[in-house]
């Protein structure tokens, strides 16, 4: 995903961005909409030419979160692909990583050496984190080497703790719509067992259940594929041993 970036304006105060962020956070749902609203954030109370996120999934998985431009989905692509970048480490030891010019970092000399082709001369990552753990980065990119100074580290700072809060409280309820849509496909997949075969509840749920660990298939991938066509995989019987 691609967000368009507007360049900072003197003009608008710092706090006031940061209101408006809030009440974008409250308005919009899902992981997508509310690491945008951040990284739009970002472009007006930052100034760095553009953004970026790396975020962290299951099995400790990392993933190219959405970003400002086309070069930074590459760079950070080029980093989770090798696991070695500033992300990861950010993600690893939970601090602020400054790079002050690509073309002269030593810790992470591919990655580096893409970022300064590409005309991306200097970073600022910092960690997405709560109580509950760590779950991405935010990356602020500059053409211009040493463009960030303390200054711009504690605003990301106090930016990153909107997002991570935003970001897990999106994550739940992403996690529980998931849930109830597969409650559901389940329970459309047991009535068409339960009134094919005159099974009761239980036994419908046990046939699945068995279905999916013989067949290596998800549960809710099962159900789906028994909603869709109408039967269970080829040789599979009914009512197995319960």
């Amino acid at each position: 995903m691609t967000i368009p970036v507007t360049n900072p304006a003197s003009s608008v105060a710092t706090a006031a961005v940061f209101a408006q962020l809030a009440q974008d956070l409250h308005r919009i749902s899902g992981v997508e909409q509310t690491a945008a609203a951040v990284l739009r954030a970002s472009s007006q109370v930052i100034n760095c030419t553009h953004a970026g996120l790396v975020l962290k999934g299951r099995r400790d998985a990392l993933r190219a979160g959405p970003a400002t431009g086309e070069i930074v989905a590459a760079v950070n692509q080029l980093q989770i692909e090798q696991r070695h970048g500033p992300a990861p480490d950010v993600l690893a030891g939970g601090h602020v990583v400054l790079v002050p010019d690509t073309r002269t970092e030593g810790r992470w000399p591919e990655w580096a050496g893409a970022a300064a082709e590409l005309g991306l001369r200097s970073l600022l990552a910092l960690p997405l984190a709560t109580n509950d753990g760590m779950l991405g980065v935010l990356e602020l990119f500059s053409t211009e080497p040493a463009a960030f100074g303390p200054c711009d580290v504690d605003t990301a700072q106090a930016l990153c703790g909107h997002l991570a809060v935003a970001l897990r409280n999106a994550r739940q309820e992403e996690t529980l719509r998931e849930a109830m849509e597969s409650h559901k496909l389940i329970g459309q997949a047991m009535g068409i067992l339960m009134e094919r075969y005159g099974i009761d509840a239980d036994q419908a749920f046990a046939v699945l259940r068995r279905c999916s660990q013989d067949r290596n298939l998800v549960l809710r991938d099962l159900a789906n594929q028994l909603i869709d066509t109408g039967r269970l995989p080829e040789g599979t019987r009914v009512p197995l041993h319960l």
